[in-house]
């Protein structure tokens, strides 16, 4: 492998508000051989997620900061070209922490075995990888629906917020999903079975809240943060739960970023406000797979996925997200 080329984006510099390409250095390296309890893996999907943005930052959080002058980390999935693991045999196809390369060379820490004849390999990157464990551990854990509850999702057309409500609608909730613009919104109510949705780009969300939601918001699934996610909190219905799966509309700003002014509606309502993050279920990984799994064999569920092709695209297409041009779960084709 020594005579091919591995192209890598790396974190070139802390980015204050959005990224851009000279975030990133591009650089073509030889591929190496696997040493000892090493694989090589050839990329071929990678998955795109608005957490990298937070991955760049230095700080505390849930996960060390990418370094500088490291390849760029994202999930993904690949085939195994040559191992040196006795788990792992050439022809595999895993899913891990790929990066944004062309080839992963090292140890598959925290990788499994995916099988492309059960599903399209960015299925296990959307619905049968982080994204559908992030939507059914929040949701079903943090959220706890009960039949005949009111949940509202911000970002419910995205990778995350459209799983997580067909799941609240599998558990016999009133769905209200919001969505920028008149495509995502028909698309959550007309393929997915939401039972309403909100435009937030042409109508006034606290007026459609009250619209759709006359007896309050029993589960509020947050992707988004800031105004939106203090226009829901001025709606709350008693005992109500919110899911602090995200925050997008922050994640690139300069200034500090916006809290909730509306927190006092957690008092008044005696509501629980609870952060997520998916690995902490990862034990569990398995028994949601399958059940996941399952939902999509029978069509109870839908997993859509915006492949967009061309790891040299890696920059602009990062930016689909913090623009609101994805259309379910954003993955670049390597």
């Amino acid at each position: 492998m020594s005579t091919q080329l591995n192209r890598q984006f790396l974190l070139a510099k802390r980015p204050s508000g959005m990224v851009s390409r000279d975030t990133f250095d591009y650089v073509e390296k030889p591929v190496g051989e696997p040493g000892n309890g090493q694989i090589l893996v050839k990329n071929r999907y990678l998955s795109l997620d608005p957490a990298m943005r937070g991955w760049m930052n230095e700080g505390k959080s849930y996960i060390a900061p990418v370094g500088l002058g490291d390849v760029m980390r994202a999930l993904g999935v690949g085939e195994v070209v040559a191992s040196n693991h006795p788990d792992y045999s050439v022809g595999d196809h895993v899913n891990g922490a790929l990066g944004v390369q062309d080839y992963f060379l090292g140890e598959p820490k925290g990788f499994y075995k995916v099988d492309p004849k059960r599903a399209p390999l960015p299925v296990y990157l959307s619905a049968l990888g982080m994204t559908g464990m992030t939507a059914y551990f929040a949701l079903l854990d943090v959220g706890a629906p009960k039949a005949g509850d009111t949940v509202v999702l911000s970002g419910a057309a995205g990778a995350v917020g459209s799983i997580a409500g067909q799941i609240a609608k599998l558990k016999g909730c009133r769905v209200i999903g919001i969505a920028g613009g008149r495509e995502k919104c028909a698309y959550l109510i007309d393929e997915l079975g939401f039972d309403a949705a909100i435009d937030y780009k042409s109508e006034d969300l606290p007026e459609a809240l009250k619209r759709e939601c006359p007896k309050g918001v029993d589960v509020y699934f947050d992707n988004v943060g800031g105004d939106t996610l203090d226009a829901v909190l001025g709606r709350l219905a008693p005992k109500a739960r919110i899911v602090i799966c995200g925050a997008i509309s922050q994640y690139n700003n300069k200034e500090a970023v916006k809290g909730p002014a509306n927190h006092l509606s957690l008092l008044v309502n005696r509501a629980r406000m609870e952060g997520f993050v998916v690995m902490d279920h990862a034990a569990n990984f398995a028994s949601a797979a399958a059940e996941i799994g399952g939902w999509l064999a029978s069509g109870q569920i839908k997993s859509r996925e915006h492949v967009v092709e061309g790891l040299e695209t890696f920059p602009e297409t990062l930016l689909k997200l913090f623009k609101g041009e994805n259309f379910g779960k954003l993955v670049l084709k390597v």
